[in-house]
């Protein structure tokens, strides 16, 4: 199963994007995974090689690619330099990517994100035709906007025309379960295929092994959930 790293051009810049692939020469299902807020890190690249694993070619953009260092001088985060303009961009790049590519089914690609990663899957699959799955874990913020942004992704909801999994947390406080509660009503009244799954004792980040926040019965039960959607919708 190889892995490496791919160079994206994005409106004349560069971006990372780490890949891990099945075995084989394809074509294969593709998922796009979104990065919570420690970036194309361990954990990220994890997500893609157990995907790759199952017969999917995983890709992870980067992207903070446009945070500097200098930008960081001050102590802040990366997130908070991120703008949902430029964010439907990068997403956008990762999919031409893969449609483009003579390793990939272009017909059948899907998206995961986490945390801020599973708010940008929703926000990727509302603005995006070409998805055929997305399944946000914890994806908070979903009803704000970010940067230059005049929409959130909740108010983008119509836009989505792919199946949603979204795996919640019991006693996360972003999404909360009445975050979830909105989520879910809003989806209904736009006739929107989706399944909501809530894990007891459970908290934010809890499919994240290599932080203090996981939790191992959440975790092992969700997985499993996950597979068999992407399953029934990019390979059957």
């Amino acid at each position: 199963m190889p892995s490496f790293w791919e160079k994206v051009q994005v409106a004349g810049q560069e971006m990372d994007l780490y890949a891990s692939v099945p075995d084989g020469s394809g074509p294969f299902p593709a998922i796009v995974v979104a990065h919570p807020a420690s970036g194309v890190g361990e954990f990220t690249q994890s997500v893609a090689d157990r995907l790759a694993l199952e017969g999917y070619a995983a890709v992870a953009p980067n992207r903070f690619h446009r945070v500097t260092a200098e930008m960081l001088a001050g102590g802040g985060a990366a997130g908070q330099f991120l703008n949902d303009p430029e964010t439907v961009d990068d997403m956008n790049a990762t999919v031409d990517f893969l449609r483009n590519h003579p390793a990939i089914d272009g017909a059948r690609i899907g998206i995961i994100g986490f945390c801020s990663g599973g708010r940008v899957a929703w926000l990727s699959a509302a603005t995006n035709p070409h998805y055929r799955a997305v399944v946000p874990y914890y994806g908070g913020n979903i009803m704000a906007t970010v940067g230059s942004a005049t929409q959130s992704p909740f108010e983008l909801a119509d836009g989505i025309n792919c199946p949603m999994l979204f795996h919640f947390g019991a006693i996360d406080a972003n999404p909360s379960q009445d975050d979830m509660a909105k989520l879910d009503a809003e989806l209904t009244r736009l006739g929107k295929e989706h399944r909501f799954r809530t894990y007891p004792g459970a908290g934010h980040a809890f499919l994240d092994h290599t932080g203090a926040r996981y939790h191992e019965a959440a975790a092992t039960a969700s997985w499993p959930h996950t597979l068999d959607f992407f399953a029934a919708h990019l390979k059957g």
